[in-house]
């Protein structure tokens, strides 16, 4: 009886065994399989940053078939720009939404950061998107061991404030805050103003409690930032053209297959064209939205400011690459 059970049961185990393997061979990848990875940025969900990284996150879970996922984590979860990039090098965040804070690593990239150094969004993309922009990406990856993926467009920079702005000398004094940048300080310094460099995250609250009178930025950073909330005034200054960078771990990338690097190179080139389509059809609509709301518009005098700014990029050059300076007026026609 027991031996007749014996050999019921063990075509039945085999059987079950088999349809397993079977099942787990033709399912789709296990939990094993799939690469998880990280975005960090220092944004509110209600900026289009989001919106841009929850479209690379679209693009890269769809073209690997959800082989990677990709979490996003906003508002400064990961810590601000320089955790980030830290992260990035020690490989505990895969990819950031980084700024000019990377010339803390790779002095070349501060040029960019420079007010007053290209005078329009066309001049910036064609110096970034040529050989030069080539060169300040290999020379991120060298000094900073984290790539460069693509390159956000953001808007032209302004400023906002507790006072109306109508010329170099309402800038005179005002404690401005500005990134935790060096080429900004410098320039800032140059025009008279107070800079006061100051994570992001901190801005709103130093803003409401005026420990700083104004600070800089483009309008969707303003509009996402709900900076019209604690200012009156913004100043069409147009200092700086704008981006941020879609950065990678060059840790986690060479961990990467080859075909997975081309998925991500694919999903950040989509993101790209998504973002600075999405940042030039809704600057206009965000100014709308924060005139409706009460906040005025002043459009001052902008020669002077440009001067006293130009003023002073030689010699900040000077201390970082004056050839790859004197190479981007070059390309400037200057």
């Amino acid at each position: 009886m027991l031996k007749s059970f014996a050999k019921i049961l063990k075509p039945a185990l085999f059987s079950a065994a088999a349809a397993l393997l079977v099942a787990s061979a033709t399912s789709p990848a296990s939990a094993q399989e799939v690469l998880n990875l990280k975005l960090g940025h220092i944004q509110s969900e209600q900026d289009l940053w989001q919106f841009g990284a929850q479209k690379f996150k679209e693009e890269l879970e769809a073209r690997s078939n959800g082989t990677i996922t990709l979490t996003i984590y906003p508002n400064s979860t990961l810590g601000g720009d320089r955790d980030l990039v830290e992260g990035m090098q020690m490989g505990t965040v895969d990819f950031g939404l980084i700024a000019g804070v990377l010339g803390n690593f790779a002095p070349s990239i501060q040029l960019l950061e420079l007010p007053y150094l290209f005078k329009s969004q066309e001049e910036f993309n064609k110096v970034i998107q040529g050989p030069i922009g080539e060169e300040i990406a290999a020379n991120v990856l060298k000094n900073a061991n984290v790539r460069i993926l693509d390159w956000w467009e953001r808007g032209s920079r302004e400023v906002t404030s507790n006072k109306p702005i109508n010329g170099i000398e309402d800038l005179k004094g005002l404690k401005i805050r500005v990134p935790e940048i060096p080429a900004m300080v410098t320039t800032w310094r140059a025009i008279g103003a107070n800079p006061t460099p100051m994570a992001w995250s901190e801005v709103y609250t130093g803003l409401e409690q005026h420990v700083i009178e104004a600070q800089e930025n483009p309008i969707p950073f303003i509009y996402g930032g709900r900076i019209n909330e604690v200012q009156k005034y913004l100043a069409m200054t147009d200092h700086k053209y704008e981006y941020v960078t879609l950065t990678m771990s060059e840790l986690r990338w060479n961990q990467l297959t080859p075909e997975q690097q081309k998925i991500v190179v694919e999903a950040a080139a989509a993101a790209t064209k998504a973002e600075n389509e999405a940042v030039r059809t809704q600057t206009a609509e965000m100014l709308k939205k924060m005139v409706d709301g009460g906040m005025q518009v002043t459009h001052p005098d902008t020669a002077p400011i440009a001067a006293a700014a130009v003023g002073a990029h030689e010699a900040f050059a000077t201390k970082v690459d004056s050839d790859l300076y004197n190479r981007i007026l070059k390309e400037l026609g200057r």
